[in-house]
């Protein structure tokens, strides 16, 4: 928040001005919406300490560009990825459940989020996709954990 030190909050007043700070960091691509040649958006996530993929959030709706830069790069799901069965939710608090293809994990999405970050790692808010990261490695991925730390990469 920028504002004169003496100055109070007076509703509907536009003399306070609001920054949102937005962190970029990488992610790994675990699942996708839509379909392997037009994903819609991706279910992204990090390893935890014990090497267990854990969710940590999901892009706002991608731009046909972007879409058509994943696709040609995913691959689908084997036998024994880490989230069958996971049903994910469609927004922050809801019920509703997105309708998720598992992909395998191995391609890195540079992403740019803001700061609100739970649970040691979930994004609280959509992040947005900038690009994939082909000179990233899985293993170069922050881990999940606790803090804005992991969060922020």
């Amino acid at each position: 928040m920028i504002k004169n030190v003496t100055s109070r909050y007076l509703p509907g007043n536009r003399g306070w001005t609001k920054v949102k700070r937005r962190d970029t960091t990488e992610a790994i691509i675990g699942a996708i919406t839509g379909t392997l040649t037009r994903p819609q958006l991706l279910i992204l996530g990090r390893h935890d300490t014990t090497g267990r993929l854990r969710t940590v959030g999901r892009t706002v709706t991608l731009r046909p560009d972007q879409a058509r830069q994943v696709a040609e790069h995913l691959t689908p799901a084997g036998p024994g990825h880490p989230w069958a069965g996971v049903r994910f939710a469609s927004a922050w608090g809801s019920r509703d459940v997105l309708d998720a293809v598992l992909v395998r994990p191995e391609l890195i999405a540079e992403i740019s989020a803001d700061r609100a970050v739970d649970h040691g790692g979930v994004h609280r808010h959509p992040v947005r996709f900038k690009r994939l990261r082909l000179d990233v490695s899985v293993e170069d991925v922050a881990g999940f954990g606790p803090g804005p730390a992991a969060a922020a990469g």
